[in-house]
């Protein structure tokens, strides 16, 4: 079984992946680390050095190597993976589990204002602005995620709480 975690930085792909696929017994792939593994470096250097174009480039051939294996997996893609290089369509021929963990915009200011310096996207937002840029950027990436085979409504929810409800929709 291949399951693809989708969604907003910060809506707890990888944390939720790491655990879902050690309850499922299977393997746990993050594609922003499968792309900083194969281009030795990691995707802040990536962005600064060849660009924005680049990195989706990378990104769109990294899923479609990922999908394409015959293993058994959870993989987390990076927020803006559904967005580009019609990879939702990747997703959708290739796999049958493309899951949205859906975070309201007030829980992902909070938890993104702590961590903005390790987010490049936001690094340089100031605080003041944090609500109002997520919001456009979540409304403008909502019609992809959307699109998603399940939606996990994540708000007020444990992660146990949010792998118990994934484990229910994959059987």
């Amino acid at each position: 079984m291949q399951i693809v975690l989708l969604g907003y930085m910060g809506s707890g792909k990888t944390t939720i992946g790491k655990i879902l696929a050690d309850k499922l017994n299977v393997k746990c792939l993050d594609l922003d680390q499968y792309i900083e593994g194969a281009e030795g470096k990691d995707i802040s250097s990536l962005f600064k050095e060849k660009g924005e174009i680049y990195f989706r480039k990378k990104e769109a051939e990294s899923l479609r190597e990922v999908l394409s294996t015959k293993d058994d997996f959870v993989l987390s893609i990076g927020g803006g993976t559904p967005c580009y290089a019609n990879n939702m369509s990747a997703i959708f021929d290739m796999t049958e589990n493309g899951i949205y963990l859906k975070v309201g915009l007030d829980e992902l200011v909070k938890r993104l204002s702590k961590e903005k310096t390790k987010r490049p996207l936001i690094a340089s937002i100031p605080e003041v602005e944090l609500h109002e840029f997520i919001g456009k950027h979540l409304f403008e990436r909502s019609f992809y995620y959307n699109q998603a085979s399940h939606v996990v409504n994540c708000d007020d929810k444990s992660i146990q709480e949010i792998v118990i409800e994934i484990e229910s929709l994959l059987s």
